[in-house]
C-alpha cells in the first residue's frame, strides 16, 4: 500500500486559493475514481473536484470554511502501490513508537471536579498514568435551589423518570451547574453519553423536546416557555464572499440614492397583452426585461452609468456593451448573473436569459464567467419589493437599478381621481463619479420609458 496525496489543482484565471466549502468524503471512506471529493470556491463560483485515482481517504487538508493555496495539499489517500508519496511520508511520519514516546498525554478536564484540575493543558510524560475520572456524585443539596422553569416544572410533574429510582443520574461537574442553572432535574433527562452520562447535549435535547411538547402538564402553554442556548454561525462560502464585497462596496464607494415613482398602468396592460398574445410561443415576460430595454435606451443618452471605476488607479472605464447583472436570491445567497449584451436582445430574448441564468444560479451550475462582468446591475424583490429601498452598488460598478412592488392607488389624472398601478425606482449612484443632476436625468429618462412603453420598440 501507499500514499498518494491530491494537491489543490490550478483553476486557472489568475486564481490563488480556494475556500473549502463542502467535504463530500471523510477519514476512512473507500472512494472510487472520478468521486467528487469536495466543493471549492472561487470568487461566486463553486467548483467541484474530483479524485484521480482509487483509495482510501487517511486525510483531509482543511477544514470548512479554510483557504487553501494552489498547490497545498487537499486530500491525503492510502492505494494499492507505491503512491505518489510514499517517501514522503515516511519522512513525514515518525514511528508509531517514537511518535507514542514523544506525544503529550493531554487530559481532559470534563469528568473532573474544579480543585483536580492544574492550570494550563496538563502534559505527562508516558510513564505517568492519568488518573481515572471520578464518579460523578450528586451536587451537594445547596441552602436554596433556584426555582425550575414553569417548562421544566411541568416535565417533573408530569414526565416519567429517565432512569430508575435511587440511581443517581451521572453527568460531569459542568453539565451539573448549567442543569442547575436552567432550572432541570437531571432525573428527569436521559444521558446518552458512556453508561448513561448526561451531556451538554442531552440538556439540549431535553429542552427542545419541552418546547415541542413533550411530557406537557395541562395547563401550561409551552408557547411563552423560556428559552435557553445560542447558535454561532460562521460565514463560509458564499455567505463570506457575499459580507467581503458588501463591506467593501459599502466602505469605499460613497453611495446616494435617488427614488422616483412610475406610473406602469400602460406598461403592465401592454405585457398583460403580450403574454396572451405570444405567451405560449415565446418567453412570458415580467416586468424584468421591458425594464432593461429602458435602460438600455437610456444608456445611450448617459453612458457614464453604464461603467466600472478603478478607485485604485482612478480610472473610470466605460462600456459600449451593456451587461447587466441580475441581482438572483439562492439558497446560497445572493448572486448576480450578468445578461451579456443586453443591448442586442429584445424582450423576449433578455427574458429567456434571465430564466437561464437564474435556473443555473440556484442549482449551482452557473460558471464564473455567467457571475461575473456586469457593467450595471438590477436589484428586485419582486412582490416582497417595498415601497422604497436602499440598493448596494455591486463594486466596481457606479450604478445600481431597484426594482420596488406595484401597487394600484388612486391618482388625479385629467381632472379625476382615477386607479393607476404606481412603482418606485429606487437607484444607487457612486458620487464620486456620478452627480445628482445626471442621476436624476438617468432615472427620468427611464421612467419616461416605462410609462410610454411603445418607444421600447421603435428606437
Amino acid at each position: 500500500m501507499g500514499i498518494h496525496v491530491i494537491k489543490m489543482p490550478d483553476l486557472g484565471e489568475g486564481i490563488a486559493e480556494v475556500e473549502v466549502v463542502a467535504w463530500r468524503v471523510k477519514p476512512g471512506d473507500a472512494i472510487q475514481e472520478d468521486q467528487v471529493l469536495a466543493d471549492v470556491m472561487t470568487d461566486k463560483a463553486t467548483v467541484e473536484i474530483p479524485s484521480p485515482v482509487h483509495g482510501t481517504v487517511l486525510a483531509l487538508g482543511g477544514g470548512v470554511g479554510q483557504s487553501l493555496a494552489v498547490g497545498a495539499e487537499l486530500i491525503r489517500l492510502e492505494v494499492e502501490g507505491a503512491g505518489n508519496a510514499a517517501g514522503a511520508a515516511a519522512a513525514a511520519a515518525p514511528s508509531a513508537a517514537t511518535a507514542e514516546a514523544k506525544a503529550p498525554i493531554r487530559v481532559s478536564t470534563a469528568d473532573y471536579e474544579p480543585a483536580d484540575i492544574p492550570h494550563g493543558p496538563v502534559e505527562a510524560p508516558r510513564h505517568i498514568v492519568a488518573p481515572e475520572p471520578r464518579a460523578a456524585q450528586p451536587a451537594p443539596a445547596a441552602p436554596s435551589k433556584p426555582a425550575p422553569s414553569r417548562a421544566a416544572a411541568a416535565h417533573a410533574r408530569a414526565g416519567t423518570p429517565a432512569r430508575a429510582q435511587g440511581q443517581a443520574p451521572l453527568a460531569a461537574p459542568a453539565v451539573r451547574k448549567r442543569a442547575w442553572d436552567m432550572g432541570i432535574e437531571l432525573q428527569y433527562v436521559a444521558g446518552s453519553g458512556p453508561a448513561g452520562r448526561i451531556t451538554h447535549a442531552d440538556l439540549d435535547a431535553f429542552v427542545a423536546g419541552q418546547r415541542h411538547g413533550h411530557g406537557r402538564a395541562a395547563g401550561v402553554d409551552d408557547r411563552y416557555a423560556e428559552l435557553e442556548g445560542e447558535q454561532a454561525v460562521p460565514l463560509i462560502g458564499l455567505r463570506r464572499k457575499i459580507a467581503e464585497k458588501m463591506q467593501m462596496a459599502k466602505r469605499q464607494i460613497p453611495h446616494f440614492t435617488y427614488v422616483e415613482e412610475v406610473d406602469v398602468t400602460e406598461l403592465e396592460a401592454l405585457r398583460t397583452q403580450l403574454n396572451a398574445r405570444y405567451g405560449d410561443e415565446r418567453a412570458r415576460l415580467t416586468l424584468l426585461p421591458l425594464l432593461m430595454r429602458a435602460l438600455v435606451l437610456a444608456v445611450r443618452k448617459f453612458p457614464e452609468v453604464n461603467a466600472r471605476y478603478d478607485d485604485q488607479a482612478n480610472i473610470v472605464t466605460r462600456y459600449n456593451p451593456v451587461h447587466i447583472g441580475i441581482a438572483t436570491q439562492t439558497d446560497a445567497g445572493l448572486m448576480v448573473p450578468v445578461v451579456r449584451n443586453a443591448e442586442a436582445r429584445d424582450p423576449w430574448a433578455s427574458a429567456q436569459e434571465i430564466v437561464r441564468l437564474a435556473d443555473a444560479a440556484r442549482s449551482g451550475k452557473a460558471v464564473r464567467d455567467e457571475l461575473s462582468g456586469s457593467t450595471i446591475t438590477i436589484t428586485s424583490l419582486g412582490p416582497l419589493g417595498g415601497i422604497v429601498t436602499t440598493p448596494v452598488i455591486n463594486h466596481p460598478e457606479v450604478a445600481i437599478v431597484g426594482v420596488n412592488r406595484i401597487l394600484e392607488r388612486p391618482v388625479v389624472k385629467n381632472g379625476g381621481l382615477v386607479p393607476r398601478k404606481l412603482m418606485n425606482l429606487s437607484s444607487s449612484f457612486d458620487h464620486r463619479v456620478i452627480d445628482g443632476m445626471v442621476a436624476a436625468e438617468f432615472i427620468q429618462t427611464i421612467r419616461g420609458y416605462l410609462e410610454t412603453p411603445a418607444t421600447l420598440f421603435i428606437e
